[in-house]
């Protein structure tokens, strides 16, 4: 009888299993496009803020206003705009693109701590009648506890910044999270991200930044290890693993 209990028991259990995991797959097919959608629309969001278009927490209509964004590819390796046609499927997504040996590279200097640096990559531009008026780079690296996602948006001189704001990250908040604290990233606005020679010069410094200094930011209070990532990232992708051959080319061309 004891027996015949377990069995039942385990039979009941295995069922629910059974039940449960199909609802899950099932829900997984049905809401992954859904997901998928709204990850593009609040990508295109963050596109839309740094590009000065929109305000964090807005309401818009996010498709609307991207259309007055010019997103394009380009090649990182060599720095020149590709189409998308060109593109493999496989290498159109940058995440799974960076993972893939034959789309993307082992860093070198990987200060940013992202080990894999995806071969094509998608920018922004937007435009004042037929001129550029700002270039928006997407970027990540490593802070203390987690991987940080944003776009830094540069004038079209490539080194004067226009804002720096980060939509994805799991650092402390009131610590590493105050990346997000609107005066922070405020005082970003007119830093320059190179020196006389072009070399990324852009620093997060520990406490205040002195007055008048053209590429010290001030450092976020009891996170310099988020505010040391934060500045590795930026120097990474502004350098010759990153956007480096990219912004060396548009400057040549402008």
């Amino acid at each position: 009888m004891a027996d015949e209990t377990i069995g039942k028991t385990i039979a009941v259990a295995i069922g629910v299993c059974g039940v449960c995991s199909v609802l899950v797959s099932t829900a997984a097919v049905y809401l992954g496009p859904i997901q998928n959608a709204n990850k593009t629309t609040d990508k295109k969001r963050n596109v839309l803020v740094a590009a000065g278009l929109a305000e964090e927490g807005e309401r818009l209509n996010v498709e609307e206003l991207f259309q007055q964004i010019d997103a394009r590819w380009i090649d990182v390796d060599t720095g020149e705009f590709v189409d998308k046609k060109d593109i493999p499927a496989e290498a159109v997504d940058e995440t799974t693109g960076a993972k893939n040996p034959e789309w993307s590279r082992a860093i070198d200097d990987d200060i940013a701590g992202i080990q894999r640096r995806a071969r094509y990559r998608q920018v922004y531009f937007t435009r004042k009648g037929a001129d550029v008026d700002r270039i928006i780079l997407p970027v990540h690296g490593k802070g203390l506890w987690s991987t940080l996602y944003g776009f830094l948006a540069l004038d079209p001189d490539t080194t004067t910044i226009e804002s720096l704001a980060f939509y994805d990250h799991g650092e402390t908040p009131g610590l590493g999270g105050e990346v997000d604290n609107p005066r922070w990233k405020a005082s970003w606005v007119g830093k320059k991200a190179f020196d006389a020679a072009w070399k990324p010069a852009i620093r997060v410094v520990k406490g205040s930044a002195p007055a008048g200094t053209m590429h010290d930011v001030d450092g976020l209070s009891g996170a310099t290890i988020t505010g040391r990532g934060v500045q590795n990232l930026l120097w990474f992708w502004l350098g010759d693993e990153g956007y480096g051959p990219f912004l060396e080319k548009w400057r040549n061309q402008r």
